[in-house]
């Protein structure tokens, strides 16, 4: 049996604890564009690609159609959403497919917000109207094939040379990397250790820089991931961001970054659950819906109360963040949190669909497999929870 929309929404939006009492008509309005986009647009289209591990450009191009893209940004053109409105966007993105979810998050947030942030106003209106209309893809490289967890000691190195710098290193995991038009590579200066943000312009035609995606993943494999390798790559002193000298500089587009992951991890738990709650209540055996037996309903009741807490944890963060309360540690909470669940609450969802659940026609193998690769990017669940608890002790337990 495959899930089909039949006449109903199929995302309908569960809401046990009424969150929606706390949205706005503006917030609630954009909320139901990007679900329609899921459900029109993604669901239908991408288990193929999934399964291909191929990029769905078909999908990610009308993308350009909701107002989303540029998250919190305001200037040339950029969406200017407020930020429980950039959590909405990657919860609704998130109950249809990681890897959308990813691609979007990667241009819009980490690179266009690096820019936006970062950049100086010349660098802002060179870069950013194009990426508004997705006519370049930005990317974002900071982990390298030894340097993960520990991001702040990259190894990728600057020199300066002339009008410019000269990039060696190397990088690993950079998503929308083969596809992207703005790279940017984060590197430390060789003579004064500072951190920076270099923006390569056109990178599959830079000498020196190869892209190669990698293969064989589990999860979000739509989204293409890649290894980079520099040698001697020149980049003019004018595509350095302006606004970077320390790790801590660029860590506020991390944190950020990690409340939106917080909320994609509930979107993924959510869109598992509505379609296994609908599974259930018509898929029957021994004469009656198996909704109606006491071991579904406790795989139900299990998932409905994770997924809850997932969403009142997500909306109170973002309450935190305007009153210009987030820390490191309140956000690493929310992403130790909702990542695990996520886990949890997929895996459950999988089980109510019995032999059905391991087929992605039914959509929950693929969001369960996505939920593995929340569980590890924007910092691993153990490095977030180092944070929490070097947050609420004092003490750093990471050496």
């Amino acid at each position: 049996m495959t899930l089909e929309k039949q006449g109903e929404t199929l995302f309908s939006g569960f809401d046990f604890y009424n969150c929606d009492m706390h949205f706005t008509d503006k917030q609630k309005a954009l909320r139901q564009e990007v679900r329609d986009f899921v459900e029109c647009e993604v669901l239908p289209a991408i288990n193929p690609y999934w399964e291909r591990a191929e990029f769905p450009w078909e999908i990610a191009r009308k993308l350009v159609d909701l107002p989303i893209i540029g998250g919190a940004l305001h200037e040339h053109g950029a969406a200017g959403l407020d930020l429980v409105e950039m959590g909405l966007v990657m919860y609704e993105l998130s109950k249809g497919d990681g890897s959308v979810c990813t691609f979007y998050g990667v241009h819009s947030g980490l690179a266009m917000g690096s820019i936006g942030l970062l950049g100086d106003a010349e660098q802002k209106a060179r870069w950013l109207p194009d990426m508004v209309k997705l006519e370049k893809i930005g990317a974002f490289a900071l982990t390298e094939p030894d340097v993960g967890s520990n991001a702040s000691q990259v190894k990728t190195r600057a020199r300066k040379d002339g009008d410019g710098y000269i990039l060696n290193g190397a990088k690993r995991w950079i998503g929308n990397a083969s596809i992207a038009d703005i790279l940017i590579i984060w590197a430390r200066d060789e003579e004064t250790n500072s951190f920076g943000g270099y923006v390569i312009e056109d990178p599959n035609d830079k000498e020196g820089l190869s892209i190669n995606d990698i293969w064989g993943k589990i999860g979000k494999r739509a989204v293409l991931n890649a290894d980079i390798s520099l040698r001697d790559v020149y980049v003019p002193a004018a595509n350095k961001l302006a606004y970077v000298n320390r790790f801590s500089d660029m860590a506020q587009v991390l944190g950020l970054g990690r409340y939106c992951v917080a909320w994609e991890a509930a979107g993924v738990a959510a869109g598992a659950f509505e379609l296994a709650l609908k599974y259930t209540k018509e898929r029957e055996q021994f004469g009656k819906p198996i909704a109606g037996f006491q071991l579904i309903q406790h795989k139900l009741v299990e998932m409905a109360t994770e997924i809850t807490l997932m969403q009142t944890l997500c909306l109170q963060l973002s309450h935190l963040i305007n009153n210009g309360q987030l820390t490191a540690g309140t956000a690493s909470l929310a992403k130790y949190n909702n990542a695990r669940k996520a886990r949890y609450v997929t895996q459950l969802a999988r089980e109510c669909l019995g032999g059905n659940g391991i087929i992605i026609d039914n959509h929950i193998a693929r969001l369960m497999l996505d939920a593995e690769v929340i569980y590890t990017y924007e910092g691993t669940n153990e490095v977030n929870l180092l944070l929490v608890g070097r947050e609420l002790t004092g003490l750093n337990a990471f050496v």
